[in-house]
């Protein structure tokens, strides 16, 4: 026990995580009259959110979509069922993909010719692969989540000094106070993560599987952090930053399952340019605020570096992505359209943003929340960018 309570004092060290002369004991709630803290204890309030974050998208997909969905003529059907053989069913539990220099082995043990054992494994492998409605439930109940939350977000936020002066994040701090709006927001957003985190498990199984659940849990561990020291208004941009692209990215995939080509082609556009403006215009002017006028402001401490610097991987990546999301652009005007599932679950996908963007365009294939990012966070690492990442230091 003694043990725990010195790494605990050795990792919550006030001089690494608040700035000099500054103690937890100044930034707890009730610490000043004038001053609303943030309170570490309502970060348990996102888990039991999350539960009614996953029923609202439970009955929204199950009384709304999947009818829209049907009446758009998506298929539900599943593909036809692989025999029943389990000698390659050990073979498929220990890789999906199929050696074909075990196939002559395989052909003798199950009593089969190479020719029959590709097509059941061509069989199997597409029995594992989710329907389109099912595809287009789960993207449309994304592209609604991050509509709302940017249009809240903006709402939250636009009355804020901070909104419209990236600089008024640093004045006063830490002593900053956390009003009502922007309390739901943050614990909103984690809730969001939290139900991606857990229904993650259920949804259409990713090649990127593990590293959306790492990405999630990042983005939940920088905004709790985030939200422990003060650093909400910071936080709050990184996620609304976040958000807006991802309408479009979830609004691309889920036409393009309704075969609405010309449709996706054109949301996809407006993806693109929207993608640019957010994250290589409004995010870096988050970055210079915090790389270049907080230190004017400020004096410095471990953990602003410790969040500046993923804030700044983050814009590395968004650099990176941006260059795919190009290329894919390019490749779709040379081929005339967008072919192909805009994020398939096809094992041979290139993961792409912020909650991972993929977008797949004949061939060549490249996700965000952005958890929005989030950066988030929300927001600070999409949603969310999604998709969604440290989708957001000191948020999504």
């Amino acid at each position: 026990m003694d043990l725990i309570n010195k790494f605990s004092g050795a990792f919550w060290s006030t001089h690494i995580w608040l700035p000099p002369n500054t103690t937890w004991a100044d930034i707890a709630p009730g610490s000043r009259p004038d001053v609303v803290h943030a309170d570490y204890r309502h970060l348990i309030w996102p888990i039991p959110l999350a539960a009614v974050v996953m029923l609202v998208r439970y009955t929204l997909e199950r009384f709304w979509i999947s009818p829209v969905g049907k009446s758009l003529g998506i298929r539900s059907s599943r593909p036809k069922k692989a025999a029943n053989v389990p000698a390659l069913e050990m073979a498929y539990a220990k890789s999906t993909r199929l050696d074909h220099k075990c196939l002559a082995p395989l052909a003798k043990q199950a009593d089969m010719s190479e020719r029959q054992i590709e097509r059941w494994w061509r069989l199997r492998r597409a029995q594992d692969k989710p329907s389109t409605l099912v595809k287009f439930c789960e993207n449309t109940w994304r592209c609604i989540y991050y509509l709302y939350s940017f249009i809240f977000g903006v709402i939250v936020l636009w009355d804020k000094p901070w909104f419209w002066d990236v600089k008024s994040c640093w004045y006063g701090y830490p002593h900053q106070s956390v009003s009502n709006d922007i309390w739901w927001y943050y614990m909103i957003s984690m809730s969001f993560y939290w139900s991606l985190t857990a229904t993650q498990f259920f949804d259409v199984k990713r090649k990127d599987f593990w590293q959306m659940f790492i990405h999630h849990m990042v983005t939940l561990l920088l905004m709790s952090l985030s939200w422990v020291c003060n650093l909400h208004r910071v936080g709050s941009l990184v996620l609304v930053v976040h958000d807006c692209a991802d309408i479009f990215l979830e609004a691309a995939k889920l036409t393009k399952y309704a075969n609405y080509q010309k449709v996706c082609d054109a949301i996809f556009a407006i993806f693109t340019v929207v993608w640019i403006v957010t994250r290589l215009g409004f995010y870096p002017r988050i970055i210079y605020s915090s790389s270049v006028e907080a230190p004017r402001i400020l004096p410095m401490f471990p953990a602003y570096y410790i969040f500046n610097s993923l804030l700044l991987m983050l814009l590395v990546l968004h650099v990176i992505w941006t260059y795919m999301i190009l290329k894919i652009v390019v490749d779709s005007l040379q081929k005339g359209l967008m072919s192909g599932d805009i994020r398939s679950s096809d094992s041979e996908d290139v993961t792409d943003s912020s909650e991972n963007v993929r977008v797949a365009n004949g061939s060549t294939r490249s996700k965000s929340k952005a958890t929005a990012g989030g950066a988030g966070s929300g927001g600070v690492t999409q949603r969310k960018v999604n998709n969604h990442t440290a989708e957001g230091a000191a948020t999504k």
